[in-house]
Parts: structure tokens; C-alpha cells; sequence
């Protein structure tokens, strides 16, 4: 038995990249999921599969929704509701980039960004909250991004979302902490994801040169991470920020 043994997760983002990985993890440590995802239903179908193959499918459903739709997302937490009674972990990792200039950027692109990566957060944590408090207990986490307070070039509408998240965390961490509820963030520097395949060898090179690790991280490495924070060990931290960075 571990410590999340039949625990209740909701995980956004759930089937690719960093979300894949905290949905594989948790399902190992024999917790429940319920994932959300977007719109990439070839990678659902493969997550599907692969947890067919561990064995563990019969722990996780996945949902296609779009955590920028409020209503839905309530709908979605209110037949958690119904299924469930409560739930006790929530991992906001659906996240999307549209990179221009901002002399170049679209309103469309930077509205596009703020809703998903940060009106998402605020759509589930609402949604997910009353759930939570029934039980007086829960584990919220955001994957936010360095790129809150470093910036990029081309990245003005990402950069803002996960400062955005941070700011989110803090006002809700100290609004729910009496209820022994948590809200933390995890901010992941360079990870080997879809996010960074669509860069050029010499661009990733030169990350990979800003990286004191000399590295990339893995998914695997965050989703350990937030194995941790999604814990009962973890009653204390509250309101955090723990950077995976490998030292950027």
C-alpha cells in the first residue's frame, strides 16, 4: 500500500508531456484519475493503451474538455461529484504556447494563451474546490514556468499566464489553509517535451547551454515531484513555488 493508494486525482493536460507523466505516476502509486485533455485524441487513445498494458486502466477515464469553458469544467467536477463524493488531488498541467513578438502577437493568440494556461487554473480550482472542502483535505498544484519571471522573446502571453498562475496560488493557498488544503506550484525549466520539438538544434543547444545541469529534465523527474507535493507528508508546504530547473 502506498500513501496514495486509492486516491482521488483530477489531472488537466493528462495524456502528453508533463501531465502523461504525473498521470502514469499516480496511477502507480495506485491512485484513481480522472484526466482531462484538449483536443489530441491519437494520444489519448496511446495513453489508453499503455495503461492497458501496466494494468492500471481500470483507474483512470479520460475526458475530452476544454478548461478554458467554465461551464464545462463545473459539469465535469459535478459528476466527479456524484461518482466520487470528493477529491483530493488536483494537477493543473494543460498549458499552451502561441510564441510572436508582441508588435506581432495576435489578441486572439494572447487571449487564446491567458485562458487556457491561466483562466484554466482558476475554471478547476473553483470547480474542484467544494469537493475538497466536504473532506477538509486536498492537494492543489500548478505547473507553472520560469518563464513567470525570466521572459522570453516571442513568449509575452505564456510568460504572463504563469506569472498569472503564481499569483492565483498565492491568494488561494492562504484562502484555503484552515481546510487543510494546499496550493503549490511546480515551474519546470527545460523539459524534454513536445514543447521543445518544435525548436532548432542550434536554439536547443544554446538552452541546453543555460542549464547548470548541462541537461534537460525529464517528465518523470517533475512528475516525482509532484507525487511528493500531492502527499499527506507534504501538509506543511503551502502557498510554494519548487523549481525543477536543474539549476537555471
Amino acid at each position: 500500500m502506498t500513501p496514495l493508494n486509492q486516491a482521488k486525482a483530477l489531472v488537466t493536460g493528462a495524456t502528453r508531456g508533463i501531465g502523461r507523466a504525473v498521470t502514469l505516476a499516480l496511477l502507480a502509486e495506485g491512485a484513481q484519475v480522472y484526466g482531462l485533455f484538449g483536443g489530441n485524441r491519437t494520444a489519448a487513445e496511446a495513453l489508453i493503451a499503455e495503461t492497458e498494458n501496466l494494468g492500471h486502466s481500470d483507474r483512470l477515464r479520460l475526458q475530452q474538455l476544454d478548461v478554458s469553458d467554465y461551464q464545462a469544467v463545473a459539469a465535469c467536477c459535478a459528476s466527479l461529484e456524484a461518482e466520487w463524493d470528493t477529491l483530493d488531488i488536483l494537477v493543473n498541467s494543460a498549458g499552451i504556447r502561441r510564441d510572436a513578438l508582441v508588435a506581432m502577437l495576435r489578441e486572439e493568440d494572447w487571449r487564446r494563451v491567458l485562458d487556457v494556461n491561466l483562466s484554466g487554473c482558476f475554471n478547476t480550482s473553483k470547480a474542484a474546490l467544494p469537493l475538497m472542502l466536504k473532506q477538509k483535505y486536498g492537494r492543489i498544484i500548478f505547473i507553472t514556468s520560469p518563464m513567470g519571471h525570466l521572459g522570453f522573446p516571442g513568449q509575452a502571453n505564456y510568460a504572463a499566464s504563469k506569472a498569472g498562475q503564481i499569483g492565483l496560488m498565492k491568494s488561494l493557498s492562504k484562502e484555503v489553509a484552515k481546510r487543510r488544503i494546499t496550493v503549490n506550484c511546480i515551474s519546470p525549466g527545460f523539459i524534454d517535451t513536445e514543447f521543445l520539438a518544435g525548436l532548432g538544434e542550434e536554439q536547443l543547444k544554446q538552452y541546453k547551454k543555460m542549464v547548470p545541469a548541462g541537461r534537460f529534465g525529464t517528465t518523470e523527474e517533475v512528475a516525482e515531484a509532484v507525487l511528493f507535493l500531492a502527499g499527506e507528508r507534504a501538509g506543511y508546504i503551502n502557498g510554494a513555488v519548487l523549481e525543477i530547473t536543474g539549476g537555471l
